[in-house]
């Protein structure tokens, strides 16, 4: 699949150019304390970045959907970057208005490349199945890019600054998204005409659904993260929450590969609900929290299902999402994750505080369990992709016409 032109340039283009976004919170972080400002600040403005991406996504992916990809992605990425730019030179110490002006840019402009590639898939792979082990290789490098921007942050740091580590950051993301803006599949990407609706993408019933359910995948996961200091902090060691994350990434990297390397041959509806079913199942253990290691394998297993999670939500999204929405509507995917984890780690904070660790754990088995009832309630609005009617109708990301019965997509490269 990585032989296929230009297929290296833009998966390696889009996850450099999402590196500051893989790194923002623990940017903002490290620069406003060096900078003398709080916790409190630094953690707002935090949320402000993340409530900025939310609403910034699925614009930018409708703005993309009407007007292609370079005319949004590049100027995005720059004036993402010249928020970065202005929160290092702001003085928190005269009052934080810049600054907060500065994360909300940033955030708000942050190209969706995500949802830029995987609607570029179709035209650079062809065919389906090469298409779903993009979806699988694109949710296993994510996990690599989450784990291996903090730390070139904090290299960065130690090297020079936080300021010098947040410019540096931005600068190599403005490069990233330059190089996929460049390709020729990204210039050449036109999506099919779509019908002018206000709603877009979020018109279709059945994606409605499947952003219901990844609200509560992402808030499990931001649970854990919440649940993960909790725990290191009773084992008196810091390092073990490092190793906790490291473990939940290395599972979900296993379980991605393994789903990319085998041929499916049931719907991607049927087999997201009982890969969530897994999922939520093997968040239960964490609740046990037993000794550092075995605890380890248990963050390690509750990963392993999150990347085919993630991979065959991406197939659903291009089956549901109404014509001409596809950038549109992995955005929005994109933003109910992030939402869904914001509201995961304001959850499982009170729930420390009063039930402890092991009950801190259990919001992500509740949570896992709360997308896996949602899929369940809502099956048969998936089992219509786009509320298309129950015929054999030729899609548009597959040149050959094949497709199954009742099954419809509405997306061009």
């Amino acid at each position: 699949m990585i032989r296929a032109p230009h297929a290296a340039r833009l998966l390696t283009g889009t996850l450099v150019g999402r590196l500051p976004n893989a790194t923002a919170p623990i940017a903002i972080v490290l620069l406003v304390r060096a900078g003398g400002g709080s916790y409190s600040l630094a953690g707002a403005l935090a949320a402000v970045y993340g409530i900025g991406n939310a609403v910034g996504q699925p614009l930018l992916g409708r703005a993309i959907d009407l007007h292609g990809q370079p005319r949004v992605q590049l100027p995005a990425a720059l004036v993402s970057a010249l928020g970065a730019v202005l929160l290092v030179v702001a003085d928190i110490s005269d009052g934080p208005v810049l600054a907060y002006t500065a994360v909300a840019v940033a955030g708000l402009f942050t190209p969706p490349l995500e949802g830029g590639l995987r609607a570029l898939w179709p035209s650079v792979l062809g065919g389906d199945e090469r298409v779903h082990r993009a979806y699988a290789m694109d949710a296993v490098a994510q996990e690599v890019m989450f784990t291996v921007g903090p730390l070139l942050v904090t290299l960065l740091v130690a090297l020079w600054s936080p300021a010098v580590a947040l410019l540096v950051i931005n600068a190599i993301g403005v490069l990233g998204a330059l190089s996929v803006v460049l390709s020729a599949p990204s210039r050449a990407w036109r999506s099919v005409p779509r019908e002018a609706h206000w709603l877009g993408a979020l018109r279709s019933p059945g994606l409605l659904a499947l952003l219901g359910a990844f609200l509560f995948i992402g808030m499990a996961l931001g649970s854990i993260t919440v649940a993960g200091v909790a725990y290191a902090d009773d084992q008196g060691r810091e390092s073990v929450y490092g190793w906790l994350m490291a473990a939940l990434s290395l599972g979900a990297l296993v379980g991605g590969l393994a789903y990319g390397a085998r041929r499916w041959t049931n719907t991607p509806e049927r087999r997201l609900l009982s890969i969530t079913a897994l999922l939520a199942l093997c968040y239960l253990p964490l609740m046990l929290t037993p000794g550092i290691l075995a605890m380890t394998a248990l963050a390690a297993l509750a990963g392993v299902f999150l990347a085919p999670a993630l991979a065959c939500a991406f197939v659903v999204v291009d089956r549901h999402a109404p014509r001409g929405t596809v950038t549109e509507a992995f955005s929005w995917l994109v933003t109910t994750f992030g939402v869904g984890a914001a509201l995961g780690t304001a959850a499982a904070g009170p729930v420390v505080e009063i039930g402890g660790t092991s009950a801190s754990f259990g919001v992500a088995g509740a949570a896992g369990a709360g997308a896996l009832l949602v899929l369940l309630a809502t099956g048969r609005v998936l089992a219509v992709p786009g509320g298309a009617p129950e015929e054999t109708v030729r899609t548009e990301n597959d040149p050959s016409g094949a497709v199954e019965p009742g099954f419809s997509s509405g997306h061009q490269a």
